[in-house]
């Protein structure tokens, strides 16, 4: 079978006279169904173009298909669909005015178009020659991007001027001259084999207005002549129904747009209801620093908007512990020279004043986690000075643990610690101003919750929402996120924001709080990141499983159990001015508004300078106003003139049936 991108294609669903369509999977053994714009099509920008708009619009109409990866740059442009989402190929297909038949032998489809008056086929359907009935309406647009998956957010805007519905409009014949660019196919794609001609009807002598006397070889004096010859019947007045027709039709046409107009104004986020989450897809990454929602789940899905919300909020955190270790009792040093370690966990910011909350074990490790860790560092000393073996290190650990203590300089100070906090890509050891310093200001202990409170120097940070009262059971679904690196270097290792869709395996206790446990992390300094709901807000607190060998990152606690400690701290979790607009820029994104979503936006990066999510959203939304080829907010001038419309076409049906129903019998 063949590959297309990143997928291996298993069966055939079909082919038209542009392309073929394949059930496929990923390098992850995901099934998707896979759309492929073959032969001449594949050549012809024309077409290249309406096959991208098409995607783009099924991706952002009420109940279309959004696809999971896609490459329009590619020699044989094509589009994956995850099989929950139904035959993604096939409607897109379908958007293009393109039925799908049964796949051929060979799995190339030559993309031609059938010649009612030639036997054989010409290479591809011009798309401005006069088009013929199709099965699905072909919708209009403007290019979007010429790139395969945006470094930035996929718009994914229906790519006409006024909402297009996702289903196809069966049957209508469709404008010779395709709007924005969009081909239109120029023969009809169904309904027979390609070159049948339509057979003329044979005529009926019933109702025949012919006298039988007049009829040739007929005796008018004839026995069986009749005497008195009946009057021809009266014409019908079948232009007058026709005409009643084609208003009834356009009638139905003028009052659906309205019902399209109207209805895409009350388009609502995608997270909006929602507290489930779908499997996520990866596509590729881009230059946006920090978090890019877009890569790491669906484009345009709820995931993304919930990531997209949450994400500005992440920050990552390096503490130095510095101090000695020496003998509990007599304060006699074990090794001369201060000993110094590094912790390194994620945190997220919960109001602008720059108050985060993290893990204690990350930014104030208990006294016999500190001191284990300050005597690896003087085994490991003594080692280089041989002194000590390998073989040895784990056993004078053992040895000392219970007799000594890591103090300040002095024995009865304690040891120092130095916070730095990064928003976005961070690099370990950096203290200059792209890190912010901070203080603990509340820690709660390891089997109290494992939660501290941070404040760092620094106000005007984007903060996120929490969900205090979110209740989780075994087989839930959550979005993790927090930081990992895959840089063996520690000291400067690149550390950067992941997120992840996990599942809770069972609800434990963790001293006097129930945590929820789960199947997956998303890397080591993950620990004081967050789960979310769909709605973009902060349910738990990632932390390590100490149940497990390696103390994976697979607990979260739940916000709730934070709800004490802040209040101790006299400090209130909520959102600014900028969070507020930039959630209601995402909204108006994520709903296809773009002339509101560039405003809010805009304001939103303006006010908040450290969101680069803000820019890059609004950015898009740019995009998409092009797209659509609007910049302004939606007129009403298209809703006053569809109901003008509609009142001239009522008149006339009046005006059409009065006489036929006043006509004498």
């Amino acid at each position: 079978m063949r590959s297309v991108g990143p997928y291996r294609c298993t069966e055939a669903l079909g082919a038209c006279l542009v392309g073929s369509a394949w059930w496929a999977l990923d390098r992850q053994d995901r099934l998707v169904t896979l759309a492929l714009l073959e032969g001449a099509a594949a050549q012809d920008q024309r077409w290249r173009t309406a096959f991208r708009d098409a995607a783009e619009a099924l991706a952002r109409a009420n109940g279309g298909n959004r696809y999971v990866a896609a490459d329009f740059s590619a020699a044989q442009p094509w589009a994956a669909y995850p099989s929950e989402e139904g035959m993604g190929a096939q409607r897109l297909f379908q958007t293009l005015g393109m039925d799908l038949g049964p796949a051929p032998e060979e799995p190339a489809v030559a993309a031609s178009g059938p010649d009612p008056t030639a036997t054989s086929t010409p290479d591809a359907p011009d798309p401005a020659s006069p088009a013929q009935p199709v099965s699905a309406q072909p919708v209009s647009g403007q290019p979007v991007s010429a790139q395969p998956v945006s470094a930035y957010p996929v718009s994914g805007q229906p790519v006409s001027a006024q909402p297009v519905s996702a289903q196809p409009v069966s049957g209508n014949p469709v404008s010779g001259q395709p709007v924005s660019g969009q081909p239109v196919s120029g023969h009809p794609v169904s309904g027979g084999p390609p070159g049948w001609a339509t057979q003329p009807a044979a005529q009926s002598a019933v109702g025949s207005a012919t006298p039988l006397a007049a009829q040739a070889g007929a005796d008018p004096l004839g026995p069986n002549a009749r005497r008195i010859q009946p009057s021809a019947p009266a014409r019908r007045p079948v232009g007058r129904w026709v005409g009643v027709a084609v208003t009834v039709l356009l009638l139905v046409a003028v009052g659906g747009g309205l019902v399209v107009v109207w209805g895409d104004e009350a388009t609502g986020p995608p997270g909006a209801g929602r507290d489930t989450f779908a499997a996520p897809a990866t596509t590729a990454e881009g230059p946006v620093a920090g978090l890019r929602p877009w890569t790491q789940v669906t484009p345009l899905s709820v995931e993304e908007q919930a990531l997209a919300v949450a994400g500005p909020s992440l920050v990552f955190i390096e503490v130095t512990f510095t101090g000695y270790v020496r003998n509990r009792d007599t304060g006699v040093l074990v090794h001369t020279g201060a000993v110094s370690f590094v912790r390194r966990c994620s945190g997220f910011v919960v109001n602008p004043d720059g108050h985060v909350l993290t893990s204690s074990s990350c930014v104030r490790p208990a006294d016999d986690a500190a001191r284990q860790v300050a005597l690896d560092v003087v085994a490991r000393r003594l080692v280089r000075e041989e002194k000590l073996t390998d073989g040895q290190v784990a056993g004078w650990i053992g040895r000392n643990l219970p007799t000594t203590g890591f103090t300040g300089a002095e024995p009865a100070a304690p040891a120092t610690s130095e916070l730095y906090a990064q928003l976005h890509d961070a690099r370990g050891g950096v203290t200059d101003e792209q890190a912010v310093p901070g203080v603990v200001v509340e820690a709660l202990p390891a089997d109290g919750g494992d939660v501290a409170l941070v404040k760092l120097a620094r106000e005007n940070l984007p903060a996120v929402e929490l969900n205090t009262a979110a209740e989780y059971a075994s087989g839930a679904t959550l979005l993790i996120v927090g930081y990992d690196t895959g840089d063996t270097d520690f000291r400067a290792a690149l550390h950067t924001p992941r997120g992840k869709l996990v599942t809770v395996t069972d609800v434990a206790r963790l001293g006097q709080t129930s945590v929820y446990r789960t199947n997956g992390d998303v890397g080591r300094t993950s620990h004081g990141g967050y789960a979310l709901d769909p709605q973009g807000r902060v349910v738990g607190l990632l932390n390590r499983d100490r149940a497990r060998p390696d103390e994976a990152n697979r607990v979260v606690v739940p916000a709730g159990a934070v709800t004490d400690l802040l209040g101790r701290a006299g400090v209130s979790p909520r959102l600014g001015a900028a969070d507020q607009r930039y959630r209601a820029g995402l909204d108006a994104y994520f709903a296809g508004r773009y002339d509101t979503a560039v405003t809010e936006l805009g304001a939103a990066a303006g006010e908040s300078p450290t969101n680069l999510l803000a820019a890059a959203y609004r950015d898009s939304a740019v995009e998409g106003q092009r797209a659509v080829g609007t910049v302004t907010s939606r007129s009403p001038w298209p809703v006053a003139l569809l109901a003008g419309a509609a009142g001239a076409l009522l008149v006339a049906l009046v005006v059409l049936l009065v006489p036929a129903v006043r006509r004498p019998r």
